[in-house]
């Protein structure tokens, strides 16, 4: 399986996030991509391709105009006003408020986010930019025959909604893939999100569309991030009713029991009869994971994805969460080496 990688990733170094009521380092950091990428090159799993530059048009797909221009933007706005430290979003438009952009940055990073733990660096766009490049290049590879492509990517995006930040996501790396499939020809496109938080952005972009289904294996938002999406009477709007399902687990989950979702999921992606599948690999279900608390081990890793495998389907992964370094190498190559003897 070719994996397609950039070390553009690194221009989003972060230093600061929200957590309990105090900055601390980011969870999500430089280390993970080159741990993953270390594991990939020493397991062989396949081919490092760089990316490709395609623009903005694709993100444009995707994300509102107004949202993309405030990401080129924001960090050189919030350093011509002068602030000290990164930009952290801090005053929201709450019920009853009217949701107006305002013209000062913190306004507007309030405007276009959800989340307080997410800082604008002055990286940011750069790495925002090489991670969708980095999903639009193996989405390519998929749509040009590969039977899967691995996009490697940082940040992350599922939680990034068409004009929104937060939970370390900016573009939509899964979405914006989907919607390249859809615009190259395919009918259908299935998203299955595996990531232990729910995907709240791509959920919402695709809420009233058939042409996407969209499923989500994830924590009970009542008691994790994001809070405010991801329930199971959750199944769209319109066009898309019954083509977004969410399936929510405890504390505590084991994979015997996360492993019945990812059957259930496997069996609608069947029905739905897709042209391609997205694959929104997040491997902080893993047992040891710092914010998460699924108990996932790292084999069952090998076994989800032979059963993803089972589909036979054209397969895109984009790379999402996963916070426990030592093992997020481990834990995502086997995904893919699953995957790999699956379709053996």
């Amino acid at each position: 399986m070719k994996t397609v990688f950039s070390p553009l990733h690194n221009r989003r170094t972060a230093t600061t996030e929200l957590d309990g009521g105090v900055l601390i380092a980011p969870h999500e950091k430089p280390s993970r991509a080159e741990t993953i990428l270390g594991r990939v090159k020493q397991e062989q799993l396949g081919d490092v391709l760089a990316p490709d530059d395609f623009g903005l048009e694709p993100v444009l797909r995707v994300h509102t105009p107004d949202y993309v221009s405030f990401l080129q933007g924001c960090w050189e706005d919030w350093e011509a006003e002068g602030k000290p430290g990164e930009a952290i979003p801090a005053v929201w438009p709450g019920r009853g408020m009217r949701e107006r952009l305002p013209k000062d940055i913190d306004g507007r990073l309030g405007y276009y986010s959800f989340a307080a733990e997410t800082s604008i660096t002055e990286g940011t766009w750069d790495a925002a930019c090489a991670s969708a490049n980095v999903a639009l290049t193996a989405q390519a590879l998929v749509a040009n025959g590969e039977p899967a492509a691995f996009a490697l990517c940082r940040p992350p995006g599922h939680h990034a909604h068409a004009d929104l930040f937060g939970g370390y996501c900016f573009f939509n790396n899964a979405a914006i893939s989907a919607q390249a499939f859809r615009d190259q020809g395919a009918k259908r496109v299935a998203i299955l999100d595996v990531d232990f938080h729910h995907g709240n952005g791509t959920q919402a972009i695709f809420y009233q569309r058939s042409d996407v289904l969209t499923i989500s294996l994830h924590g009970d938002p009542d008691l994790v991030f994001p809070h405010f999406l991801g329930f199971e009477d959750e199944t769209g709007e319109g066009d898309g009713n019954g083509y977004n399902q969410n399936l929510v687990y405890p504390p505590g989950t084991p994979f015997k029991v996360w492993r019945e979702g990812l059957e259930t999921a496997c069996q609608r992606i069947a029905e739905y009869h897709p042209d391609a599948l997205v694959i929104a690999l997040g491997v902080d279900t893993f047992e040891d994971d710092p914010i998460s608390f699924f108990k996932l081990t790292s084999a069952d890793y090998l076994l989800m994805g032979e059963r993803l495998a089972e589909l036979n389907l054209p397969t895109l992964f984009t790379m999402e969460g996963g916070y426990d370094v030592d093992a997020i190498g481990v834990n995502v190559v086997n995904v893919l080496k699953g995957f790999e003897c699956g379709r053996l």
